[in-house]
């Protein structure tokens, strides 16, 4: 072949690849706008005329003498969110200190209490969603209670967020969320190897995210999993959902606990709005998608402003800006 007609072949190849990948990047912003727009309508307007805890109470189950920042981020990321009020429900060790982080949050020191899953269950039909696991830790006299705290909550069709070491105690026993499909679980790389390990009793084929995280919602019957990472992936055994929204490269503690709390409030919003504002998709996993898309959009303006210094709280003041820029502009 000549030069001339092999520069000419490389150019017009080169051309058609732009094409292609150009196409390909139209489609998944204009899928991601769409997505957020269903997030968009299930979000209850502001009204001078609602009362106290009509936008959403929610209780953040965990926190122990070694972990209290978690817990924290959780409850005030639903507050910042848009929760009218926010419960953690904790260890007696963790409850001075969490308090002292933030007079906004109401703390009950009762989680180690012999009763425990009495005295959660008197509060749990004031509440519209439980987030479980932020802070937790691995005591088996707090898991034991958590467990008795999970099935409550389901007998009384409570949604549920389970996140950290809640998801340790559902890789244990997945019984206790299996076909709950009002729980989505947010796992990161190692707690979802754990999970698809000890519900699919084999390791996770990592050249097929999406597929794995399918298959361990169908395998857990339909309960929405988000696995984070690089990009999130969201799956209720139905329908799988990508966010590739902007975030930055720095990871520190915490991010999972921001998602964790602002997704308890979101579940409760979609829930109520009903699938007629989700176009029939899951509102679970719109919700999701939602808390997915604000965390990074929080990480990403933090790291603007504090690059490799950013930290949790640095992303928990950019909640209100992140809001507004991505569902209500």
């Amino acid at each position: 072949m000549a030069l001339g007609s092999r520069c000419g072949a490389i150019r017009a190849c080169r051309r058609v690849l732009e094409r292609a990948f150009s196409l390909h990047k139209v489609h998944s912003v204009k899928d991601m706008e769409n997505t957020l727009q269903l997030v968009r309508n299930i979000i209850p307007p502001l009204s001078s005329t609602k009362h106290k805890g009509q936008d959403g109470r929610i209780g953040v189950v965990g926190g122990c003498q070694e972990y209290t920042g978690a817990p924290y981020f959780a409850a005030i990321s639903a507050l910042k969110v848009g929760a009218d009020l926010s419960h953690v429900f904790c260890a007696s060790a963790a409850a001075p200190v969490i308090k002292a982080y933030s007079p906004e949050l109401i703390v009950h020191p009762v989680l180690d209490s012999p009763n425990a899953v009495h005295e959660v269950e008197k509060w749990l039909p004031r509440l519209h969603a439980l987030v479980v696991g932020p802070g937790l830790g691995r005591d088996d006299a707090l898991l034991r209670n958590v467990q008795g705290i999970l099935e409550a909550s389901k007998a009384r069709d409570i949604p549920v967020v389970i996140d950290a070491d809640g998801l340790w105690l559902v890789a244990q026993q997945p019984a206790l969320i299996q076909g709950y499909q009002k729980a989505v679980l947010t796992p990161n790389h190692m707690e979802f190897s754990r999970l698809y390990d000890a519900v699919l009793r084999g390791p996770v084929d990592s050249d097929d995210r999406h597929g794995s995280v399918l298959r361990l919602s169908r395998a857990l019957g339909n309960v929405t999993v988000v696995q984070k990472g690089e990009r999130d992936i969201l799956s209720n055994g139905q329908q799988v959902l990508v966010c590739s929204q902007e975030g930055s490269s720095r990871r520190c503690g915490g991010q999972g606990d921001l998602l964790s709390g602002s997704l308890g409030v979101l579940v409760h919003w979609a829930l109520l709005a009903g699938p007629e504002k989700t176009n029939g998709s899951s509102p679970l996993l719109v919700a999701a998608f939602g808390a997915c898309s604000l965390t990074r959009q929080c990480n990403h303006q933090a790291f603007q402003k504090h690059g490799r210094s950013t930290t949790t709280s640095d992303m928990i003041a950019e909640v209100g800006a992140a809001f507004s820029k991505l569902f209500e502009t």
